[in-house]
């Protein structure tokens, strides 16, 4: 980074200790649409990543006779997840950022939603397909949150907009992360990442609530 990439031509340097950042920034309507978008998206994101492999040993145990490699499968559904950034990457452009995360909440958060269908069917296959595209659309809109919420963070304070956020949206991931957990220990085991979907809910209603027009791509 030091070596290869340089400063931009608008970057402005902050000058004094501001307080009062964490307020400020969030009265940008644009800015706060592309916020809570983020933090819907990693109320999920997270929390389907640390869950992979209970998913898959899940199955295996409701489907006796059933072999899954779990090290290997957990690895490539989450792994996958790049190429979904990349191919988001090149669609935003054409199509815009906002577009492209919209279609990524709406397709993770309906994952969610038809998962016990699929955890209760008997086919392996099937099975792996569905967590592959889950895998791939939960991550796809990530990168797109990040450019929306940067372009549209005071350029004075953008560094700080943007460390507000991740630390909001981190925060969020150990929430979701602790309640599925605790929703396991009653709820059946195929049923609880239905809640998964709150976060593609919230993050569609408050990314489109506020009525931003931004549509600047990466």
């Amino acid at each position: 980074m030091i070596t290869l990439v340089p400063d931009g031509p608008h970057r402005k340097p902050g000058q004094v200790l501001d307080l009062t950042a964490f307020l400020q920034v969030f009265r940008n309507k644009n800015f706060r649409s592309a916020a809570f978008g983020y933090f819907g998206h990693m109320w999920e994101l997270y929390a389907f990543w640390a869950f992979v492999p209970v998913i898959l040993a899940t199955y295996v145990q409701y489907h006796s006779g059933t072999s899954i490699d779990i090290p290997l499968w957990s690895f490539l559904i989450i792994g996958l997840g790049g190429l979904a950034c990349v191919i988001g990457g090149y669609l935003s452009s054409k199509f815009g950022a906002k577009k492209i995360a919209t279609y990524a909440l709406v397709l993770s958060g309906s994952c969610c939603l038809v998962s016990p269908l699929v955890f209760y069917q008997g086919q392996v296959l099937v099975l792996m397909i569905f967590l592959i595209f889950w895998g791939l659309v939960v991550i796809a809109d990530s990168p797109l949150f990040s450019t929306l919420v940067a372009i549209n963070a005071p350029a004075e304070s953008r560094g700080t907009a943007l460390t507000i956020v991740n630390c909001i949206g981190f925060s969020i991931t150990i929430i979701s992360i602790q309640l599925i957990n605790l929703f396991g220990n009653f709820i059946n085991p195929n049923m609880i990442y239905m809640f998964l979907s709150v976060g593609p809910i919230l993050g569609l209603w408050g990314l489109h609530n506020e009525k931003s027009t931004t549509t600047t791509t990466p």
